[in-house]
């Protein structure tokens, strides 16, 4: 199951990490928060754990725009520990309000507990992913933005796949690298470049000319 973490400390964010990994949680963070539900929709993960108090934003809002495009389980784990701010999560659609400092067995208890609840009770997500509104669609291996369409091979699909599920994030060439691997299609670090250098020219033809960033030394990320 992927766990989401919206939360600006990063002390309580990677410690949250931690615990979730240890727990064999696959986990993503959010370190960004401007079109933060459009961000989670991409990545779309099986639970988010959302902070309320955020940079520019307040979780609760975050949590409406969610509501409006998806039905991702969502607990709040916060320092705020009035009543009213508890109530206020869970009418803005929250599935639990945790507050902080948290026990992590009743932590994880709790976040097993809102996964069981929901499993299978929300709505079924397309297929489609899309980022920045651009449509990515495996079932066609194809990509999507103002009507323009272009075809993707094999392992273009995949590599954008990668991407559309960490968007916001920037995805390291070995974890690119090793995602084909896993999907048994032999690739190295040179034909990683071709890859990218292919589908980069593929979103020119269609006009998108700077969706894929890269960062040197770091990676890739749309």
């Amino acid at each position: 199951m992927h766990i989401l973490i919206v939360e600006d400390e990063p002390v309580i964010r990677q410690e949250l990490k931690i615990v979730l990994e240890n727990a064999m949680y696959q986990v993503s963070v959010l370190e960004t928060y401007e079109a933060a539900a459009r961000q989670i929709q991409c990545i779309r993960p099986d639970l988010v754990l959302l902070d309320v108090n955020l940079p520019g934003t307040c979780g609760f809002d975050i949590c409406m725009e969610i509501r409006k495009i998806m039905e991702v389980p969502i607990i709040f784990l916060t320092g705020r520990t009035d009543a009213m701010d508890e109530l206020a999560g869970i009418l803005r659609g929250g599935d639990d309000y945790i507050t902080k400092p948290y026990q992590v067995p009743i932590l994880l208890a709790r976040i097993a507990a809102v996964l069981k609840r929901t499993r299978g009770t929300a709505k079924a997500e397309p297929q489609t992913l899309n980022c920045h509104d651009v449509l990515l669609d495996p079932a066609r291996c194809c990509l999507n933005w103002q009507e323009r369409q272009v075809e993707l091979t094999k392992s273009e699909m995949k590599l954008l796949h990668f991407l559309f599920r960490h968007a916001g994030e920037f995805v390291t060439r070995g974890d690119l690298v090793e995602e084909l691997w896993e999907n048994q299609i032999f690739i190295d670090d040179n034909t990683l470049s071709v890859h990218m250098t292919r589908i980069r020219e593929k979103l020119r033809g269609i006009g998108l000319s700077d969706f894929i960033e890269t960062k040197r030394g770091i990676g890739y990320r749309v």
